[in-house]
């Protein structure tokens, strides 16, 4: 196999694993979340793999971060696996998988309307753009519409609670905040140092959620099931670790607008898992809302490269440096 043969087969592996990885971690919180604590497990996943990928960056020689880093990464994991990942396995109780996937794809969309906001305005939307919001927008209200979904009881047939409703809702909102404010924040050069800090300390602060939400008391290890196991592990191994890894790997190696694609691919991934591992159902409503979100990213993406090209040349940017940059769970 020559060099060239064996970039290619590389370059297909890290995307394989980006798209098929992420997109089904939202199956996989489901298995595991069927017989052990939603808020619990995300926390060990998170400590654990946040662990790894430290110990991997310090042995590569990444500098001890410093406490102002630490705290800047704790703000960034409050929102990011607090907010946006303790939501979605929150609201997984209730919630298929691929419609959680289809509700978290809007965090593009979120991110253009808070930068509208953020340093006083400087990046408002163009005309496109906000068109683009209309649209994504209206593929979630159709997930989320009132008369299919909210019931004032958890477990109402075919409902689902209200609290768990605004938790889904709300979690691309938290990760598109928590992107930005780690976009500027004070966190390490090195990429893999800053998010496995944000992985632990996103880890510890579920768990500290879950032990508050009296999720102690449903910790029996002896009851939980052989798939909810494995489905831990491979969140832990394969979601977090590998997928990582591939995506920053992409990121040094291949145009960043290459990379962005996992966010079209994932909710589709996710969506026919679903259905075909869980049964879960794709109705009409799910088929008409995942063309309008997807393709509302796809437009705020196309006009987002389209102003870059409009800007006069500066400078290489350095890499992004800590900031999750997904908002796979």
């Amino acid at each position: 196999m020559t060099e060239a043969q064996r970039l290619r087969l590389t370059h297909a592996a890290a995307f394989a694993a980006v798209y098929l990885i992420w997109g089904s971690t939202y199956l996989a919180i489901r298995f595991a979340i069927e017989t052990l604590p939603g808020f619990l497990m995300a926390g060990v996943r998170f400590v654990a793999a946040g662990l790894a990928l430290y110990a991997i960056a310090a042995w590569r020689g990444a500098a001890r971060p410093t406490r102002a880093q630490w705290r800047s990464a704790a703000i960034a994991a409050a929102f990011l696996f607090v907010g946006g990942n303790g939501g979605v396995v929150f609201a997984q109780h209730w919630i298929p998988s691929g419609l959680a996937a289809l509700i978290v794809a809007v965090e593009p969309l979120w991110v253009v309307v808070l930068l509208t906001f953020w340093g006083g305005g400087s990046e408002r939307p163009s005309r496109r753009t906000v068109v683009a919001l209309a649209i994504g927008f209206a593929g979630a209200a159709i997930l989320a519409r009132p008369q299919d979904s909210i019931g004032l009881v958890a477990g109402d047939a075919g409902r689902v609670p209200a609290l768990a409703l605004a938790a889904i809702l709300v979690s691309p909102l938290a990760w598109a905040a928590g992107s930005l404010y780690a976009r500027d924040a004070d966190m390490p050069d090195n990429r893999s140092l800053g998010v496995a800090m944000q992985m632990i300390a996103g880890g510890v602060g579920l768990v500290l959620v879950g032990l508050a939400a009296g999720e102690a008391a449903e910790v029996d290890l002896a009851a939980a099931s052989g798939r909810s196991l494995a489905a831990l592990l491979y969140l832990v191994v394969f979601g977090s670790i590998i997928a990582f890894s591939a995506y920053s790997w992409l990121l040094r190696n291949t145009r960043a607008t290459l990379v962005s694609t996992y966010a079209y691919v994932n909710p589709v991934i996710a969506v026919f898992l679903g259905w075909l591992l869980a049964g879960e159902p794709i109705g009409a409503a799910t088929v008409v809302a995942t063309a309008l979100i997807i393709g509302a990213v796809v437009l705020v993406g196309m006009e987002a490269r389209r102003s870059r090209r409009r800007l006069p040349p500066t400078p290489p940017a350095p890499p992004a440096s800590g900031g999750s940059g997904s908002a796979a769970p």
